[in-house]
């Protein structure tokens, strides 16, 4: 794929590790919208969430109704002459036991809905990524690393999982028992109340003096994630070149370099986000020890009055149930703070998950578009110009005829603009000028799905997919028999090879084919293009891992094979389109030459150049 490759062996590229202002500048940038999107991919599951949101309610009521049992327990000693009123105790106890059971039982119920409601929320965002990853345009893939793509999809999802399973019900229940504790002291004591009035203040300050600086370091730390990601899948995918060229250690000191800065990213971000908690420990700590005090007094004292304010007396009861729900009221805070780095981390992984989702996706077809059908091969480019960027155009003013059922050989020097003429056939780009046409039809107003299924395109690097050697041939038409898969193998100079392995075409290919030769997997992929029912066929290097004799019979094959059909062929090797019925030299963008093989060579010109360079 264009765009990728080993580059950065001996020191890292520019996608990796160097400071980009404007993507610091981003990183600084509030994200907006993001709950809101999630809210929309849990709103799908209402009615599981208002089960949820139920189950949350009871089990924390049932919960906060302990430490007021507990109190009047407490109360029932001294009630009676002996000093304890047991049957009371007893009483307030069970009664304990079965609020705390029930609770435990809802809030179980409360984790597994969860479970299962996250689990299908992030399968439906993967879901969502991949349809929308499949309607990309090409280019996309062009410029933008596989890794940080596969780590956007698999790394960041399940980081919003485990937040979604965890986290939010953490928050829901938390947020219950911190206005449920706050009723019951003020029930209990409107006074000792007043304690908060101070101390929640202060938590909200420092919280949010210290979300301000860790808002940036968990996106810089999924973005880094996702470098690092981009660069192991690049450098593994290309181990033998690595290893040829003798640079392990400098990949190494490359890869100590950025995963410097990942971890630097994690310990920046998981510091400050550290800090929260211990803070609001100290201010919950100060808290209850306020409460003590004061609560003390009102006991001692039986109630005294100040500045004309009447404040009530408490029993040992009313202070162990106040200090106990001020504990209730303060552990929610706590849990909050300390998963405060993990909602940060999934607020981070979630805007990078929609980020991608928002990218453009292929232009759409124009409404007047038609389906190409009773494709005869026709195509012709008119006055075509094109460049990947603005200002730095690859093909000028290209003019090229292809009859219906002709051989048409693309050759040049690298660079030329050969493979960049095959991306604009299959129009996985539109042209800046001019126009292609096929049949007649400028491609524009067909449709990409009828115009992409009128070719069968084998490119120099082969692509095969876990399965068995049938799957991989059978590919190209599902429909196909095991008999025309056998008679395109065997087109492809491939079957004698299948055969001789112990299971046949039953043979299992893992890992993208490593356990074949890089040949034998070409001929694959030639199979599979010859078993398309296409009647126009792309050859982009296709034929480059082969030897020059099985070449030549796989080119007189496809002659065989495709008769009334186009066939565009971008080749180094030109013994091998000898037989070609047009050869375009294509050289700085331009047709310099076109015509058979012994017309060019009679001209003299620019192919004889490069025909004697090769058998010089």
């Amino acid at each position: 794929m264009m765009g990728r490759g080993m580059g950065g062996m001996g020191g890292r590229g520019s996608r990796y590790g160097n400071p980009n202002p404007r993507v610091e500048a981003e990183l600084k940038k509030p994200k907006r919208g993001i709950l809101i999107r999630l809210g929309k991919y849990l709103w799908q599951f209402k009615w599981l969430l208002l089960i949820a949101f139920g189950l949350t309610i009871g089990s924390n009521s049932f919960s906060l109704v302990g430490p007021t049992l507990s109190g009047r327990a407490i109360d029932c000693i001294g009630k009676e002459a002996g000093g304890v009123d047991f049957a009371g105790v007893g009483h307030y106890a069970l009664l304990m036991l079965a609020f705390y059971f029930a609770s435990a039982v809802m809030s179980y119920g409360l984790s597994v809905l969860m479970v299962y409601i996250s689990r299908n929320v992030t399968l439906r965002m993967r879901r969502d990524l991949f349809n929308r990853l499949a309607d990309m345009p090409v280019s996309f893939f062009d410029t933008h690393p596989i890794g940080d793509i596969i780590s956007r999809i698999f790394y960041d999802i399940d980081t919003i999982n485990t937040s979604l399973s965890t986290d939010v019900v953490t928050i829901l229940a938390s947020f219950i028992t911190i206005v449920g504790s706050l009723l019951m002291m003020i029930r209990i004591s409107p006074v000792l109340v007043l304690v908060f009035v101070i101390t929640i203040p202060l938590s909200i300050l420092i919280t949010r003096f210290i979300t301000k600086h860790t808002n940036p370091l968990f996106r810089l730390r999924s973005r880094k994630m996702g470098e690092l990601n981009g660069f192991v899948e690049e450098k593994i995918s290309g181990m033998k070149t690595l290893k040829a060229y003798h640079q392990e250690s400098n990949v190494l000191g490359d890869l100590d370099t950025l995963n410097g800065e990942v971890v630097d990213a994690y310990c920046r971000s998981e510091y400050y986000s550290s800090i929260i908690g211990p803070s609001m420990g100290l201010i919950n700590n100060i808290s209850l020890s306020l409460i003590s005090v004061f609560g003390g007094l009102l006991y001692m004292t039986g109630g005294f009055s100040i500045g004309g304010l009447a404040l009530a007396g408490m029993s040992i009861g009313g202070i162990s149930s106040f200090i106990m729900y001020s504990r209730k009221f303060a552990g929610p805070i706590n849990e909050i703070a300390n998963i405060y780095g993990e909602l940060l981390s999934a607020l981070a992984a979630a805007d990078r998950v929609f980020s991608l989702l928002d990218e453009p996706l292929e232009t759409a077809d124009l409404p007047e578009a038609e389906e190409l059908k009773d494709v005869r091969g026709d195509v012709e480019l008119r006055d075509v110009s094109f460049g990947y960027e603005p200002g730095k155009t690859i093909l000028k003013k290209l003019n090229l005829t292809a009859r219906s059922g002709s051989l048409i050989a693309i050759v040049g020097p690298t660079g030329a603009g050969k493979t960049t003429l095959i991306n604009l056939l299959m129009r996985f780009y539109d042209v800046d000028e001019g126009s292609i046409h096929v049949d007649g039809k400028e491609i524009r107003m067909l449709t990409r799905r009828s115009l992409r299924g009128a070719y069968s395109m084998v490119l120099q690097d082969t692509w095969l997919f876990s399965g068995t050697i049938y799957d991989n041939i059978a590919y190209a038409r599902q429909d196909a028999t095991r008999e025309e898969v056998i008679a395109a193998a065997k087109a492809a100079h491939i079957h004698r090879y299948i055969m001789s392995l112990p299971q046949g075409y039953d043979t299992v290919i893992s890992d993208d084919g490593a356990n074949i030769s890089k040949g034998q997997k070409q001929l694959m992929t030639i199979a599979r293009a010859m078993l398309a029912d296409a009647h126009m066929l792309i050859l982009d290097e296709a034929t480059s891992n082969v030897d020059t004799r099985t070449e030549v019979q796989i080119q007189a094959a496809m002659r065989r094979l495709m008769q009334n059909k186009t066939c565009f062929v971008v080749a180094h090797r030109l013994s091998t389109i000898k037989n070609a019925d047009l050869i375009l030299v294509v050289r700085d963008g331009n047709v310099v030459e076109s015509g058979t093989h012994k017309e060019l060579m009679r001209q003299n010109g620019f192919y004889r150049q490069m025909y004697d360079a090769q058998f010089s």
